[in-house]
């Protein structure tokens, strides 16, 4: 009797660890990570933009919560994937720029996610070099990738889809979740779209939008760049003078081997909408070209029709997946997350591109919803980073958060519950200086809330702005005298931010295991 009860406390209390697992498994929500490529914040209608709705995006925000202040620790693409895949800043992921060759060895969010029971899938841009790793599912555009006919790596190799990438990029994702998943598993799905990356390429639903529209310009598209350093006049990316005519402007002559190129790609339909779109303005354009500040406004409202169009499509997806959600029964047990890699300028300081400390690049979207936890319509004003999104993710899902992570979760600002000692100031580092592109020389800085200290340390040139009376950044008071007590703070902060960071040098230097 005593060996049959001992096998009957065995079975039951096997059978009462299981269901507690099980209870564990229904508690831990999915978590749906949707992410663009150079989405400014100023392009989101939730965000207040005068250019573009997109109502998609903006369900997030309202049924969810709005960081006002989500800042990057070095605004370029990989960089940034790097950081979000590590919760590491640079120096310490080995990810600089992007020449960089991303080591998948070593830990991750998705992998200790992963390891934690969910089933995990990666979709879209990837740019990181090299396959991805903690992984179930994975199919990434190479490189860049291409707007039409886009290229997909695959563990079984490369295969080609037809159709508009932002649109073909959801279908995968939305295939693995119908299809492709373990259902009684919660997911982490990483949905990456290369829209609005350069050229802005737009869909052709969206070709046309805001033909015959004069949008809104930035006050400061004809910024001179004055009472700063050199950096500024020195770069590269004015949407004046920097622009190539066929790529980024999609003006080409008759038989121009680009197009011929782009429109290979394309179906017939595809093709006839682009050349609808385009034919009248580009007619003008060839019989009068523009100079001057008459050629600065014509590329701009180009520039930000296209680059608004490839945004219009990206929200249309987000929709999408949204809809499906809602209609198979995940929407209540799933996260969603909508971001972007940095921040991007609009015209701002007459550019386009990013790279900058600045707040147009620095400054990156995040949206949040997380039904029965978020407050819908909640806004928070603290600045937060993408170095913090994998500690979020893992808090949510219940997985104990690394010590080498260096960034925090968010999960108690989602709760709405208070949040002690958060930080008052925030370390960036940009390390692709000249000869790489756009030529804006790297530099490194502490921000908070009010003010900005930046370090252009192969200039040998500092700056320094006050947010809150110039937010424009145009005037640097780094030889301000009325200013000398908050340089010295800034300079004590950064000096603080560097040790607690490690920063032990401004050059790239091989990743330690």
């Amino acid at each position: 009797m005593r060996i049959t009860s001992l096998f009957a406390y065995a079975f039951f209390a096997a059978l009462s660890s299981f269901a507690s697992l099980a209870d564990a498994a229904t508690e831990q929500p999915n978590i749906l990570f949707i992410f663009a490529d150079d989405h400014a914040y100023q392009a989101i209608s939730a965000y207040g933009s005068n250019r573009n709705q997109t109502p998609n995006i903006d369900r997030i925000a309202n049924q969810g919560m709005r960081f006002d202040r989500c800042v990057v620790t070095n605004s370029i693409c990989g960089p940034s994937r790097a950081v979000i895949l590590t919760g590491k800043y640079s120096h310490k992921n080995g990810f600089y720029d992007n020449r960089s060759v991303f080591d998948g060895t070593q830990m991750t969010f998705p992998k200790l996610l992963q390891q934690a029971g969910y089933q995990t899938a990666m979709v879209g841009k990837w740019h990181l070099r090299t396959d991805p790793t903690g992984f179930d599912f994975w199919e990434v555009l190479p490189g860049q990738g291409r707007y039409y006919s886009p290229v997909f790596r695959t563990p079984e190799g490369r295969v080609v889809k037809k159709g508009y990438v932002t649109d073909v990029t959801t279908d995968t994702a939305l295939e693995w979740l119908e299809n492709g998943r373990d259902q009684q598993k919660p997911f982490l799905l990483m949905l990456q779209h290369k829209a609005p990356h350069r050229e802005w390429a737009p869909g052709p639903d969206h070709v046309a939008d805001y033909n015959g529209e004069t949008l809104p310009e930035p006050e400061t598209l004809f910024d001179d760049y004055r009472n700063r350093s050199d950096a500024a006049k020195d770069a590269t990316m004015r949407v004046g003078d920097h622009m190539r005519p066929m790529e980024d402007l999609k003006v080409w002559p008759e038989g121009a081997k680009y197009a011929e190129r782009q429109f290979k790609l394309m179906s017939p339909e595809e093709q006839q909408a682009w050349k609808a779109a385009y034919k009248e303005e580009n007619d003008a354009y060839m019989q009068d070209p523009p100079t001057g500040e008459a050629k600065t406004r014509w590329n701009y409202q180009r520039y930000i029709k296209d680059y608004l169009r490839c945004i219009a499509s990206v929200d249309d997806n987000v929709g999408r997946v949204l809809d499906y959600l809602d209609e198979h029964g995940l929407a209540d047990n799933t996260v969603v997350v909508y971001s972007s890699d940095q921040g991007f300028y609009l015209g701002e300081h007459g550019w386009y591109d990013k790279r900058w400390m600045y707040e147009e690049s620095f400054r990156t979207p995040l949206v949040v919803r997380w039904p029965g936890v978020v407050q819908p319509g909640s806004v928070e004003k603290r600045m937060v980073s993408n170095l913090d999104f994998a500690e979020t993710f893992l808090d949510i899902a219940g997985v104990d958060i690394p010590a080498e992570m260096q960034g925090a979760s968010l999960e108690p600002m989602l709760r709405g519950q208070p949040v002690d000692q958060w930080r008052d100031s925030f370390y960036y580092h940009y390390y692709e200086g000249p000869p790489a592109s756009h030529d804006v020389a790297r530099h490194y800085g502490v921000a908070t809330d009010r003010y900005k200290l930046i370090h252009y340390y192969d200039l040998d040139q500092w700056e320094m702005f006050d947010l809150e009376d110039d937010p424009n950044e145009m005037m640097s008071v780094f030889n301000d005298p009325t200013y000398a007590d908050v340089r010295a703070e800034l300079e004590q902060k950064l000096a603080e931010l560097r040790q607690q960071f490690e920063v032990t040098s401004d050059e790239p230097e091989p990743l330690k295991k």
